[in-house]
């Protein structure tokens, strides 16, 4: 997700491994952060990475956000004498995501899942 940059994920930093900004894409470094010497292709790398960047921060921040509603929507329910769990609603989000993305969607609904419910 992280533009093939090949390592570790963080906000705002995912990526963005290519020249940022006020530094030349075509530096002298330029192909081993963008994997060309194509002056034209790095900086259009350099500016889709940076949309990346953009995405991952929105996508972390509203995975946050998902996870604490969810949490609290446990907290609610067992709070009322509810159980820890409704299966049939996580049947429901996994196979929403199956559909929309296949395989993998099914594996970033469980860790979303997860995010909000803790392990099983």
């Amino acid at each position: 997700m992280g533009g093939g940059s090949g390592g570790p994920v963080s906000a705002g930093k995912a990526g963005n491994t290519g020249g940022g900004r006020g530094e030349p894409a075509s530096s002298a470094a330029g192909s081993t952060r963008t994997g060309t010497d194509d002056s034209v292709a790095a900086e259009r790398i350099v500016a889709i990475r940076e949309r990346i960047d953009e995405i991952d921060s929105t996508l972390i921040a509203l995975w946050q956000e998902r996870a604490a509603l969810s949490q609290e929507v446990g907290a609610t329910r067992m709070a009322s004498g509810g159980t820890r769990l409704v299966l049939s609603r996580e049947r429901e989000i996994l196979e929403r995501f199956r559909q929309a993305l296949g395989a993998d969607g099914t594996q970033l609904a469980l860790l979303l899942l997860r995010a909000g419910r803790g392990p099983l």
